[in-house]
């Protein structure tokens, strides 16, 4: 099997790796790639957004499989471009990707299927903006606004200051796109995967990640800084639950609306003191919480996801994990997430990926002319280590940072401390 990903980030190199593991598939390559991945498979360039183009791409290259990592592409139509020209796609429709689309629109499928969440109001101007952050926001909680699009994980604000929750309502508004105001969520995050062939669900192993920028989980929003898996303090039913309450209801109501779901589907959820209830849905692999994920995989990947795209998941082994746990750690460049600063040189990396049960995944990398690595992007590296325990797995992912410069650089150090501390690592 000849699989093609589409994407340029971590993520896209988590899955590159792990399909270059399984043994079913025979020629991995990647469009547009980066540094990293360049090294590892074969790298084409392509415009993510354009569908036709990923399309033709997949084609000429003789691809069995299409695996788009990205949300943009997904909610742009480019699984409906490749399945129109006749080959497998891992990923949803755009009709099916816009539960990670429109948040609205989400919300409207959880109520159809009886899914837990936040009480929320769709919000078009000022005057509903103020009546919702009035009468939503429970006493005493902060003020929750979401952009209704896709703002690469950055369009969610949680604030205890009203005046900055009605800037940002207002600028998501004046951006084009109405605004979801939520009740706070207490409790901890969790992600969880899902593979789904339009029918069957297959959950896949809970993560949690990090988003604010900083230590202590202070500073903005990012699109992640880092993640751990497994999550030692979570209730042992916590997949069969969310499973049952959560991704199987999605999935039919998503059959019943007509626009079957296929492909990866995301569920963020928070762990309540009123139990489970789900802060959003993605219609993609999760980035950072893929590397730590895959990081425990010990079946193939590649005779999942063509299952997935072919219907066939009913009848496919179920996944096998590693006990081992898995620690990444997100290096992000200069002025991340406002402002970051591109054309940095790296250096360490070889040594850095050549230590014990170390895997250096690049994200926002490009390879100069003479051959050295620059940042491209915010987050640029995501310093993956696994380990017989979470202890083991931080110490490793940390040392390994720790031999990689780039200057200016940031990256939180207290990524599973709290998790491996309580589980007595």
């Amino acid at each position: 099997m000849n699989v093609l990903v589409i994407g340029s980030g971590a993520r896209e190199h988590a899955l590159v790796r792990a399909l270059l593991r399984d043994d079913q598939v025979s020629t991995v390559e990647c469009a547009p790639g980066n540094a990293g991945i360049a090294a590892d498979v074969s790298v084409f360039p392509v415009d993510v957004n354009d569908a036709d183009a990923i399309a033709t791409l997949a084609r000429d290259r003789g691809a069995d499989l299409v695996v788009i990592g990205p949300e943009a592409p997904l909610v742009a139509g480019a699984a409906d471009a490749v399945r129109a020209a006749g080959i497998d796609c891992f990923g949803p429709s755009a009709e099916a990707a816009r539960l990670e689309g429109s948040k609205a629109f989400a919300k409207e499928v959880m109520a159809e299927a009886g899914v837990p969440t936040a009480m929320a109001r769709v919000c078009r101007n000022d005057a509903q903006v103020e009546e919702a952050l009035d009468t939503i926001t429970r006493p005493g909680t902060p003020f929750v606004v979401k952009d209704d699009g896709l703002a690469a994980g950055k369009g969610v604000l949680v604030t205890e200051d009203r005046q900055a929750a009605m800037d940002h309502a207002l600028a998501c508004i004046a951006a084009g796109n109405p605004v979801v105001i939520e009740e706070y969520l207490d409790g901890p995050e969790v992600s969880l995967f899902a593979i789904c062939d339009g029918t069957t669900v297959v959950p896949l192993q809970p993560a949690q990640d990090f988003k604010r920028a900083y230590d202590d989980d202070a500073g903005p929003n990012t699109g992640g800084m880092g993640a751990y898996s497994p999550l030692p303090w979570a209730p042992g039913d916590l997949v069969d639950e969310v499973t049952e309450r959560v991704l199987q209801p999605m999935v039919d109501a998503m059959a019943a609306r007509g626009t079957p779901f296929s492909g990866l589907l995301y569920a963020g959820l928070a762990l309540t003191s009123r139990g489970v209830r789900v802060v959003e849905f993605n219609a993609r692999f999760g980035d950072p919480e893929t590397q730590v994920v895959l990081a425990r995989l010990r079946s193939g990947l590649g005779g999942l996801l063509k299952a997935a795209a072919t219907g066939a998941l009913a009848a496919h082994p179920e996944p096998q994990w590693s006990d081992d746990a898995a620690v990444t750690i997100v290096l992000a460049a200069h002025g991340y997430p406002e402002s970051p600063r591109k054309g940095d040189p790296i250096s360490g990396l070889d040594a850095a990926g050549q230590q014990v049960g170390v895997d250096v995944l690049h994200a926002g990398t490009s390879v100069m002319e003479d051959g050295s690595v620059t940042a491209s992007g915010g987050r640029v590296l995501s310093v993956t280590a696994v380990g017989s325990s979470l202890h083991e797995a931080r110490e490793r992912a940390y040392a390994a940072v720790d031999l990689i410069t780039l200057e200016g650089s940031h990256h939180r150090r207290d990524i599973a401390a709290r998790a491996a501390t309580s589980s007595g690592d």
